[in-house]
């Protein structure tokens, strides 16, 4: 069971940088869990605000419940105390709902909760999708607002208001606009997570919104440079985020836009790249070509030995 309550999570979430990490997968495509459990321990030496299990970096979207459980267990065990872990929620209400249980028996601290599966669906369905997951867990709850799940600014007041465990809103869409609202109506009854790809790219400006973190999929490769980026953003030192971001964030997304998906097999040839491999992605995503993955490696290699 959590130490934290809903509260503290979220100010501990909103304190410092977020990261989701890969599932290893054996070259059967299996979960390797004693490589994950590793990798978990070589992250949660650095201090960062959370870990995020299982989720779209990790691959939720191809993990079974099962296997959703075994990964977030073996994350919730690995991880010392001090680094908060959530889990993942989704699909349609029900099973959202059996992830959520699911994670507590994990020992999760919170979940995020992902969009409904496939369909589309008004505000007032959404707003239904989430306070009836939010009732069934004790945890706090981060809702992800992108693609079929994209949340308005009543919405996300009427949720703040209707849901006590509700601690954090992601953006994977980027309307400043409706963050722009959301912030002036809600204030610090939230916590703000940049959630596009790559948050690097959209980090400074969203800042000034109030979106005080965000998920760094770098981090899983590249530690100390997605720390001192983040560091940069929140000290606002432009000309230090500009530099990184020509040296090496931008470059890296003319890599990463080259295929669908690659948002996340870029992240796991990362790996590859600095002798951390996490194994391939499932299908139905695609691994980066040798060429690819060699550009990358060189990529990493001119950065300072001090961020790399």
């Amino acid at each position: 069971m959590s130490s934290l309550t809903p509260a503290e999570l979220g100010h501990r979430v909103g304190s410092g940088l977020l990261s989701f990490p890969v599932t290893h997968f054996r070259d059967d495509l299996s979960f390797d869990e004693e490589a994950y459990r590793e990798n978990i321990v070589r992250l949660a030496q650095y201090d960062v605000g959370g870990l995020f299990a299982a989720g779209g970096t990790g691959e939720f979207f191809s993990l079974t419940p099962s296997e959703v459980e075994r990964v977030v267990t073996a994350a919730a065990e690995s991880a010392p105390d001090a680094t908060p872990i959530l889990a993942p929620a989704g699909y349609g209400t029900a099973t959202a709902i059996e992830f959520a249980a699911a994670a507590e028996r994990a020992g999760a601290d919170g979940i995020l909760l992902f969009p409904p599966y496939l369909t589309e669906a008004g505000q007032e369905g959404l707003a239904r999708h989430v306070e009836a997951v939010c009732r069934a867990t004790s945890l706090g709850v981060v809702i992800y607002s992108r693609a079929n799940a994209v949340y308005s600014p009543d919405t996300v007041a009427r949720l703040a208001d209707t849901c006590p465990n509700l601690i954090g809103f992601k953006d994977g869409v980027g309307d400043i606009d409706t963050m722009t609202r959301i912030y002036a109506r809600l204030g610090e009854r939230l916590t703000y997570i940049g959630g596009l790809p790559t948050a690097e790219t959209y980090a400074l400006p969203y800042l000034q919104l109030g979106v005080t973190t965000y998920s760094s999929a770098i981090f899983n490769f590249l530690p100390e440079f997605a720390l001192a980026f983040y560091t940069a953003v929140r000290e606002r030192r432009h000309a230090d985020v500009t530099r990184m971001l020509s040296d090496f964030v931008l470059p890296y997304t003319e890599i990463r836009n080259r295929q669908a998906g690659y948002a996340v097999s870029i992240v796991k040839a990362g790996m590859t790249a600095t002798g951390h491999s996490a194994g391939p992605v499932r299908p139905p995503l695609t691994d980066l070509t040798p060429q690819e993955l060699d550009e990358l490696t060189n990529l990493i290699a001119k950065l300072p030995a001090t961020t790399a």
